[in-house]
């Protein structure tokens, strides 16, 4: 089996300016699939884009399939920065017989490039395609930390595993999958009127971590250690305003802004723990001259320039580029210890494994910000410290 079984190559004519490209935009730089498949077993690629025409169980968002050739068309246009970039565009996932048959080709995908130290990059279609997403690390055999940028939770009331796997119910089917290779799910962005209030109350139980747009407003490096704990990213294009991204038959007045949006994206890149990435949900029929797309087009570019300026500090070695701090709360019950980084100045907690749990590891590393070390300073047990630590037993 090869992955070209399941891929279709791009049109030039469709993807390419009148005139062609400069020989600085991104489009002279990747290599596209146009008529021979790429040889992906060179190790000469970082990063593979992956189209994926499928909207059948897009809720109220049918055209969204159209989304990943006027996505390119504006991302290939833009200029590679000051780092040589090694990319390789695979064309698109076409809608299969079934919507199973899609979900099948996508999980094999990206279980394939990332077994070749390839990071997939998809761009969609509906969020229903997170699931496959998620699906092919269970070809893994890997734990994942799950991120969803979203103004919902898409999780159906009620919450069985019989719920078809669409854009709105997409996470019963990652909640309840078994075996359960789910160790956390975090969300930001997520808007408290489109919320039930059973729906947090279920998110608190289980010790996940989501943020309310609210807490990002003027502030959106409170962002950055939440992305930094992510293994793989959905980001749905509703999450932003309808003024900056307006094509979205979901889009509504609030959101993140556009600028927010890129950031984001730059810090997933920056992430060297993130191994896969979707943009999903964006839907060209409602779009406005082109803005969304050009908006989408600039986060990929964001994204690329994060990756290219990671720091590589997962795992935290060598030592000596690193300060410990420790703290104690005032009862006296726990020693809290913190990790800072002397390259980003970016902090880590230590939480200890119960001893049953692990015999060759002693603790789980936890991206933090230097307000969770005041807090432990101060005495006090910080939330993500104790959520985490939940988790583990």
């Amino acid at each position: 089996m090869s992955l070209s079984d399941f891929l279709s190559p791009l049109n030039l004519n469709e993807i390419s300016p009148e005139n062609g490209f400069y020989t600085s935009h991104l489009g002279a730089k990747i290599d596209s699939y146009f008529s021979d498949f790429p040889d992906l077993d060179e190790g000469s690629y970082d990063i593979a884009l992956i189209g994926v025409l499928e909207d059948r169980n897009a809720i109220n968002n049918t055209g969204a399939a159209l989304a990943p050739d006027i996505v390119r068309k504006k991302f290939y246009e833009l200029n590679e920065c000051n780092y040589h970039s090694r990319i390789v565009d695979l064309g698109n996932i076409r809608a299969g017989h079934k919507v199973s048959d899609t979900y099948v080709a996508l999980k094999l995908i990206v279980s394939e490039l990332i077994k070749k130290n390839i990071f997939p990059l998809i761009i969609g279609g509906g969020q229903d395609l997170t699931y496959p997403q998620f699906m092919a690390y269970e070809e893994l055999e890997q734990k994942v930390d799950l991120l969803v940028v979203d103004s919902h939770f898409d999780l159906d009331d009620n919450r069985d595993d019989t719920v078809e796997t669409t854009s709105i119910s997409y996470l019963n089917k990652i909640f309840l999958h078994e075996p359960n290779f789910l160790f956390n799910f975090s969300n930001i962005g997520y808007q408290t009127f489109f919320v039930n209030q059973d729906s947090l109350k279920l998110m608190d139980k289980l010790y996940f971590d989501v943020h309310r747009l609210g807490d990002f407003s003027g502030n959106i490096n409170l962002a950055e250690p939440i992305i930094r704990n992510a293994n793989m990213i959905s980001f749905d294009i509703s999450a932003i305003r309808s003024s900056d991204a307006p094509g979205n038959a979901n889009a509504t007045p609030n959101g993140f802004y556009g600028e927010n949006a890129c950031q984001i994206a730059r810090y997933a890149g920056m992430n060297d723990k993130l191994s896969s990435l979707g943009f999903y949900e964006f839907n060209p029929v409602f779009d406005l001259n082109g803005q969304t797309s050009m908006l989408l087009a600039q986060m990929i570019w964001y994204f690329v320039d994060g990756f290219y300026n990671r720091k590589k500090e997962f795992p935290l070695l060598p030592k000596s580029q690193y300060i410990t701090y420790r703290a104690g709360l005032k009862d006296g019950s726990h020693e809290l210890v913190f990790v800072k980084s002397k390259k980003s100045d970016r902090w880590w907690m230590q939480v200890p494994y119960p001893a049953a749990k692990s015999k060759n590891k002693r603790h789980h590393l936890v991206p933090c910000r230097y307000e969770d070390y005041q807090t432990a300073n101060s005495g006090e047990m910080p939330d993500l410290w104790w959520k985490t630590y939940q988790k583990l037993i």
